[in-house]
């Protein structure tokens, strides 16, 4: 896998494509995830995902946001280099943006 550093501005709420490896790091997909925060070259992104019984809630505006399928939100967080994003494919509606929003605070209360 080849890549470049990007040259993409990337904001909160965004819908990015960028490549995730498989569990046994054999290989990756280029796999969607909403970028939730940003610390330096860094940021923090929850995966999306087309299977609906793999996710906590589903996007209700996904086409708005970009995706080709009815998607949902992972109950996850990741951390990736800017440079690993492929590209910008949306944005988060504001219905949408609420729904991540409600869950973010549930999911990192103790």
């Amino acid at each position: 896998m080849t890549l470049t550093t990007s040259s993409m501005t990337c904001s909160r709420n965004d819908v990015v494509l960028l490549p995730i490896p498989f569990t046994d790091l054999t290989s990756h997909k280029v796999r969607p995830a909403i970028v939730v925060g940003r610390n330096g070259i860094d940021f923090f992104l929850v995966p999306v995902s087309s299977v609906l019984s793999n996710t906590d809630f589903l996007l209700q505006e996904w086409q708005g946001a970009g995706l080709n399928a009815p998607s949902g939100v992972k109950a996850q967080l990741a951390t990736v280099e800017e440079r690993l994003v492929v590209k910008i494919i949306g944005t988060v509606t504001a219905v949408d943006r609420q729904s991540l929003d409600e869950r973010l605070r549930t999911w990192l209360r103790f």
